[in-house]
């Protein structure tokens, strides 16, 4: 703001400099879709270790293939994940004569919420808690209600525990509750805001309801109530993937993402270790993994037991993609390690989880532009892979767009393929490569939120000096990181914003172009050793 003399003297006045920092965003968030014992349904966790997991959802569980999924991408280097826990809802037909009918909810085989009525003066005016979440986990709460509050004649306290295995898991109290909707700690109000474990899901007595009795044995000893007076259930195994994609109207199933800020990477893992996911799940991840700059690791299906079933079948999973191919990658074979639950005997898993975590590991080792296969590309955990395949198998493979999984000697069991579905050789894409397509994605995120401040500039010269003081200095940076090619600034990126990129016309429309062009590092998928014979002159 311009200073306004009005007395002699001299006056100090702040220019700013215009420099706006571009911070780059995270690359290897990894989200995960799937089922657990336990845990918020339709909504994104993130978690930083497999402690968080087995903690929220309830760790390692045979009825749980994405509890295999996180703990396996922890395992490779992962850390950092987006949980979305799916509730088994089974749906029916309203006439099971009638195939046209409308589908309703089977309230006899989807899994419900337990649910607990806590006592008061009025007998036919209970309090009905809930568990947070559908499962049979909820009947092993114990609650308790006491009077040993700041006003011990109108509020209580609710202590909630959660019990496994006689093992206390979580323990919560939730102090100076009130029945009086009007008043500041409303039991409903903060119960919600403040309870990982239950919510309030009636009030039956309104708002004249009495607060709950205190929980007391018959000798008048602090006492809990233990048992759901309707219980909770996991529902029927699921028998198919058709929950994963969900309403994005509602935000559910894949959508439920739309309540996360950012993830770059997506894993859905089979709904029970002898099923596959559907292509027209996949169809949908990956569309949406386009519409928010990430990209989709793609599980071989079950009946590719050898590299001919892949070389025929990796066209219909290219197809599945669909014009999204580029953010999408598949990986073969199945791999299998020890199983914990198993009395550690291997069982065979999907790669995706394996190779999300290996993703992670590469970018914080090397950067997103390294490719995360090669020698250092090793498999933590991984004792043998479903399919041998020999270097001949693997080159039919790799030209198709399938990132094989070797195993060699010294170096054991490796990814040694690094291409997106969009990398069959026929097709000459420029997005062949995954290095070169998650660079690509990290800097239109990044610019995406590091451009912000631009809307509602001024559009004239001043600004697009500092849109390309601010950009170059970003790219300039990832340049001396080794991102790019060239050796000079000059020859491995750009950066326009002139009157030639905005014309007057875009100017009257509101409109500022930045042209950004970046010169990507290849991977060196081949490396050629030439040998030549040297008949030499004996010397004299």
């Amino acid at each position: 703001m311009a200073i306004t003399p009005t007395y002699p003297g001299v006056y100090v006045q702040e220019i700013p400099s215009g420099v706006r920092t571009i911070t780059g965003v995270a690359t290897s968030i990894t989200a995960f879709i799937g089922y657990a014992p336990r845990g918020l349904t339709n909504s994104p966790v993130r978690i930083k270790n497999f402690g968080s997991y087995e903690r929220i959802f309830g760790g390692l569980s045979r009825t749980s293939t994405m509890s295999y999924a996180v703990q396996h991408f922890f395992l490779n280097g992962g850390n950092d994940a987006i949980i979305v826990r799916l509730s088994n809802t089974v749906m029916k037909k309203s006439d099971p004569d009638d195939p046209e009918s409308d589908d309703v909810v089977d309230e006899d085989n989807s899994a419900k919420t337990a649910e607990y009525s806590l006592p008061t003066s009025l007998d036919d005016s209970p309090v009905v808690l809930s568990a947070a979440s559908e499962g049979a986990w909820g009947n092993n709460l114990e609650i308790s209600v006491d009077y040993a509050t700041a006003t011990p004649e109108e509020t209580f306290n609710l202590t909630v525990k959660f019990i496994e295995n006689r093992e206390e898991i979580a323990s919560e109290t939730i102090r100076n509750l009130s029945m009086d909707p009007m008043a500041s700690r409303f039991v409903s109000d903060v119960i919600e805001s403040q309870s990982s474990l239950v919510r309030v899901k009636a009030i039956l007595g309104g708002d004249s309801s009495p607060r709950p009795n205190e929980t007391r044995d018959e000798e008048g000893k602090p006492s809990s109530i233990n048992t759901p007076s309707t219980e909770g259930s996991n529902g029927t195994d699921p028998r198919n993937d058709n929950q994963y994609i969900g309403s994005q109207r509602d935000k559910t199933g894949l959508f439920s993402l739309e309540k996360a800020d950012l993830f770059n990477i997506l894993c859905i893992p089979p709904v029970r270790s002898d099923v596959d996911i559907s292509l027209t799940t996949w169809t949908a991840a990956a569309q949406y993994c386009l519409e928010r700059r990430a990209m989709l690791l793609i599980d071989p299906p079950m009946d590719w037991i050898s590299h001919s079933l892949a070389v025929d079948g990796v066209d219909e999973i290219r197809g599945a993609a669909g014009d999204a191919k580029q953010n999408a990658a598949v990986f073969f074979p199945r791999v299998k390690l020890a199983d914990p639950l198993k009395e550690n005997r291997l069982e065979t898993f999907v790669p995706s989880p394996i190779m999300a975590g290996l993703f992670a590991r590469t970018d914080s080792s090397r950067g997103v532009w390294k490719a995360p296969a090669g020698t250092e590309a090793t498999l933590n955990g991984v004792r043998e892979l479903t399919v041998n395949l020999t270097d001949g198998e693997n080159g039919e493979l790799n030209p198709l767009g399938v990132n094989c999984l070797r195993n060699f000697p010294v170096y054991g069991n490796v990814a040694w393929g690094s291409r997106t579905l969009d990398g069959d050789d026929r097709l000459a894409s420029e997005w062949k490569y995954v290095p070169v397509r998650r660079l690509a994605l990290f800097l239109q995120e990044s610019l995406y939120r590091g451009t912000q401040w631009v809307v509602f500039e001024p559009n004239d010269e001043p600004l697009w000096a500092q849109i390309r003081l601010n950009v170059g200095a970003f790219m300039n940076n990832l340049f001396r990181q080794g991102a790019f090619q060239g050796t000079t600034p000059k020859d491995a990126y750009f950066v326009k914003c002139d009157s030639e990129t905005t014309t007057q016309n875009d100017i009257d429309r509101g409109i500022v172009n930045i042209l950004i062009g970046f010169a990507p590092l290849k991977p060196a998928e081949f490396v050629i050793l030439k040998f030549q014979q040297i008949a030499g002159q004996l010397e004299t």
